[in-house]
């Protein structure tokens, strides 16, 4: 017993070990250099060109004005954000710009009445964010203007305090009076830095009113107060309506209607205190998404829907002066009204430069943003320039502009020159010199256009008047094309690898691979068991055809295209094995039937995985009933209302007797009896808090406020107590038994008993049918296992060991976690199902929770299930005595299988590194694999101690004896 179980714990350590390491290379965070832009740092910029009338004033005098304007001359005077989490592009923009109209369109017509209106003073942006567009990350890229690290994903949960420059600590730092009200995430990452605070709890997706009802609280008191310049308030309804019900749902276009009116509110606020001398006369307001979401509610990857936001700015200056035509908006269109509307696009990376400039706040030290044109023209646009570059009679209004843009575009391509510059002496791996010389030339250029043909033509306005704006134009288009570059250069090697440590990490995995392969070939010959049927030490075709299933799995992890597919993959290669099986059984004119029926079953999880991929959400009617993607091809037959409410109750129902005739068939005394009676009370307490949610029943006031919650907890209670009672009969228990088999079976069904109940209920009404997927499923595998054991019998077949049951295993815990709605991405992750049960954010028993739903049917009732493979393999005293052994064997390959994917995917990552895709899909798909191998290797320790130490193996004994 020792000997099998210490193996996997040596095995998990070397895993560890190989992760950690190659992890610290691969998601190094980018070096967060220390440093913060100042005033004074403007002093060694070719920037702030200043000319007075007589031109006689001396240094002194304009070094003090470069420092009483700073970087630039502010262009707003408050500046009022309100943030719409996971708001969506077509939340904001006409229905009349997409090419079909949905019904979450449209709701925010005031916001399109304003475009319309005043096209002067409010403009729709569409915004595009940095993907993985989790709400940590993209409020950090907000604040920095940088492109944050990947591996702040890890930290959505518990948010670390920015330590590097950021927009909030310069507005901080210069005198700003900063407020927020709402997501409490804010807080966590800038403590300290606001004026007055008003955070409200964030994780609890369920709740889509809390955060929401703080903000509307202090939000309109707050715009008649004057104790404040920025003013932040962050809603989270439309982020917790999409995760919940998705965006096609009642609860969605209650949220936006909420929105739109609230945001009617804000504007007549702001528009009767605009006149001049009045609270906003110079007040730009920004309504604003932190990034998208999918139609189902999901946000964390980088498709379209994910990374486009909207950004709607609108100036209270009054009367507002026309924007320059340069930079007039890039697409128009007509909206349902017949009205014309603009709407312009901005890099998320551009938003805390393009806000520092308009408020005259040194850009974060950081930031690779460019200001943007339209946002800009939008607030300078308004300006009264009598005082910012000198008093030139001659020149139009659109030349001031320009030149105050150039001027401005000359500090932004300074400062991130600079900021290149230190990244590369401070970082041990920085750009390539090729790449600093490119840079560098570029930037040249720029400033040798700024310092020798604009300056000059300044100077000599008189003579070069219709020359000033042509060179103007050239102007910026040189420095935008370096800050352009620049971007570029960063999303594309932004992060650092560390080349030692991620050899050193892959290295370890192999090894680990090689002492794996070496313990399975020495338990194999030292206790005489064979691959093959006729007992020699030769290669059997089932050690071949895993292999190949393995490899050709494996293999496919290189291409970003099987990644996506990577469920249709797995139910590809279960299916070929199934197809093999089903020939076999055909011949031997044996358990057709059952290889017919695991085929159906195959087919029935491709078609889920089919319509989970396609991530389109159903009604949300069907929504309430089915939070994933099982069968809803029947949410268009009305009947199914009824049906979906019935359904699986009748499945819990079935699964109940299943479990209960297995028990007691086998064994109904001892704990064993309890634990059944434990789980189907829990069953029972699962219909009834699904039927108290129910909209069709009407029992809600059974359980109402929190009594929601005692259910579930009471259930989750149930299943732990189940648990602890399975673990002290495990410790404490000296009985014996002769049959290995059949006790393996008992404590096999009572641990599936132990464990299923919470994860169904965190499944929702899907649950039951994916556990009786999962039981027959686990019977076809056992049964057609054993084709051959009728016409074998006795000598070495009690010691062959077929590998392809255990592959079939393997895949098919693979296509249920694609059936059960999950992807290997942040996005695929069912936050709702944290909540269930809670009303607040808890970390350790939430993250609990998710780990039991996100990896409940692909890991952890597979591997406390492998006994299944081996409990009902012989009918002979022999074949039972061998039961252990085989089953230490099963263990070791399907962690040979798991550990050999994982090592696969390792590999792919280091290749593909430098790939487009490596951050949206690579590197969730590598944290996904390996938080699955330990969580596999934890699990298959835990699951040998389970099994192997009641009980001896009487054959060792009697073979060591032999000998």
């Amino acid at each position: 017993m020792g000997k099998r179980i210490w193996v996997h714990w040596v095995i998990m350590a070397l895993h560890v070990v190989a992760i950690v390491i190659f992890t610290r290379g691969f998601l190094l965070t980018r070096t967060e250099l220390p440093f913060y832009s100042n005033c004074s740092d403007l002093l060694q910029a070719p920037c702030s060109f200043s000319v007075n009338e007589n031109q006689n004033q001396n240094q002194n005098d304009t070094v003090d004005q470069n420092q009483q304007r700073c970087w630039s001359k502010p262009a707003i005077g408050r500046l009022v954000i309100i943030v719409f989490d996971a708001l969506r592009f077509d939340f904001v923009a006409p229905s009349t710009f997409f090419q079909e109209s949905r019904p979450w369109m449209d709701k925010l017509q005031f916001v399109q009445d304003l475009a319309a209106k005043n096209a002067s003073s409010a403009r729709i942006f569409k915004a595009i964010a940095d993907p993985p567009t989790t709400s940590l990350q993209r409020l950090k890229g907000l604040t920095t203007g940088g492109l944050p690290t990947f591996i702040d994903v890890g930290n959505s949960f518990g948010a670390p305090a920015i330590l590097e420059d950021n927009l909030i600590h310069q507005l901080a730092k210069n005198g700003k009076r900063v407020v927020m009200m709402g997501d409490d995430t804010w807080m966590q990452l800038f403590p300290n830095h606001f004026e007055k605070l008003f955070p409200y709890p964030s994780f609890n997706v369920r709740d889509l009113d809390t955060v929401d009802n703080g903000c509307i609280e202090h939000l309109l008191p707050f715009l008649h107060q004057e104790d404040w310049d920025v003013l932040i308030a962050h809603f989270l309804g439309v982020d917790h309506a999409g995760h919940i019900f998705g965006v096609d749902s009642v609860q969605m276009i209650e949220k936006l209607e909420q929105y739109n009116s609230i945001l009617q509110k804000v504007v007549e606020a702001l528009e009767s205190q605009s006149a001049p001398g009045g609270l906003h006369e110079n007040t730009l307001l920004l309504v604003m998404g932190d990034h998208g979401q999918t139609v189902n509610g999901d946000h964390g990857g980088g498709s379209a829907e994910e990374v486009e936001t909207s950004i709607f700015a609108v100036s209270f200056k009054n009367p507002p002066s026309p924007l320059p035509s340069e930079f007039e908006a890039s697409s128009c269109g007509l909206d349902l009204g017949r009205r014309n509307i603009c709407f312009s696009s901005i890099q998320q990376l551009d938003f805390a430069v393009t806000v520092s400039a308009l408020l005259g706040i040194p850009f974060p030290f950081g930031s690779i943003g460019r200001v943007n044109p339209q946002l800009y023209a939008l607030g300078a646009g308004t300006w009264n320039f009598e005082d910012s570059v000198g008093n030139y009679q001659n020149k139009s209004k659109l030349e001031e502009w320009m030149l105050n843009y150039a001027n401005v575009l000359c500090i932004n391509s300074w400062q991130v020159k600079r900021y290149i510059d230190i990244y590369s002496a401070s970082s041990i791996i920085g750009f390539s010199n090729e790449d600093l010389l490119h840079i560098a030339s570029m930037y040249a250029k720029a400033e040798e256009k700024w310092s020798h043909t604009t300056q000059k033509l300044l100077l000599h306005e008189k003579e070069s008047h219709n020359e000033l704006l042509p060179a103007l134009r050239r102007q910026t288009d040189l420095y935008s094309e370096f800050l352009a570059s620049v971007a570029e250069l960063a999303r594309s090697k932004w992060t650092e690898f560390n080349l030692k440590m991620m050899g050193t990490g892959l290295g370890i995995m192999l090894i680990s691979l090689l002492i794996h392969f070496l313990v399975i070939k020495k338990v194999k010959e030292q206790y005489g068991f064979s691959f093959t049927s006729s007992g020699d030490s030769g290669i059997s075709f089932g050690l071949i055809f895993s292999s190949f299933m393995v490899v050709i799995r494996a293999c496919s992890f290189l291409s970003n295209s099987f990644i996506l597919e990577e469920g249709k993959v797995a139910c590809f290669l279960l299916a070929t094995t199934a197809l093999v099986k089903m020939r076999y059984s055909i011949m031997k004119k044996k358990m057709i039937l059952e290889a017919f029926v695991f085929l159906l079953l195959i087919t029935i999880c491709r078609f889920t995985i089919e319509v989970g991929l396609s991530k389109q959400a159903p009604s949300s009617d069907f929504m309430n009933a089915y939070p994933s993607w099982m069968l809803r091809i029947a949410a268009g037959f009305p009947i199914w209302n009824f049906v979906a409410e019935a359904l699986p109750v009748v499945a819990l129902i079935l699964l109940a007797f299943l479990l209960r005739e297995a028990i007691t068939r086998s064994s109904s005394k001892g704990i064993w009896k309890y634990i059944i009676m434990g789980t189907n009370l829990s069953y029972m307490l699962i219909a009834v808090h699904w039927a108290s949610e129910s909209d069709r029943l009407n029992l809600a006031w059974v359980l109402k406020g929190t009594g929601r919650s005692y259910i579930p907890r009471l259930i989750y209670a149930i299943g732990f107590g189940q648990l602890l009672l399975l673990t002290f009969n495990q410790l404490f228990s000296k009985r014996k038994s002769s049959d290995h088999s059949n006790l393996l079976y008992i404590k096999t069904v009572a641990m599936f008993s132990a464990w299923s109940s919470t994860i169904i209920i965190l499944l929702g009404k899907q649950g039951p049918w994916v556990a009786l997927a999962f039981i027959i499923g686990g019977y076809c595998i056992m049964r057609l296992d054993n084709i051959e054991l009728d016409v074998k019998d006795g000598g070495s077949w009690n010691r062959m060991l077929d590998p392809v049951p255990v592959t079939q295993w393997s895949l098919f815990a693979v296509c249920l976690f694609f059936c059960t709605g999950h992807w290997c991405a942040f996005d695929g992750l069912r936050y709702g199902a944290a909540f269930t049960g809670f009303e607040e954010f808890l970390l350790v028993p939430q993250a609990i929770l998710l780990t039991m739903d996100t990896f409940g049917f692909s890991l952890i009732l597979p591997i406390f299930g492998v006994p299944f493979l081996v409990a009902r393999l012989g009918q002979s005293e022999k074949e039972k005595k061998f039961i252990l052994t085989r089953l230490s064997l099963v263990y070791m390959i399907y962690g040979l299988i798991m550990a050999t994917s994982v090592t696969a995917t390792i590999i792919c990552v280091t290749m593909h590194r430098r790939h487009l895709m490596v951050w949206g899909l690579f590197a969730p798909k590598f944290v996904f694999d390996v938080a699955g191998l330990i969580l596999t290797d934890i699990l298959v320790c835990l699951a040998s101690h389970y099994y192997f130490s009641e009980v001896e193996d009487d054959a060792v004994q009697d073979l060591s004896t032999k000998k």
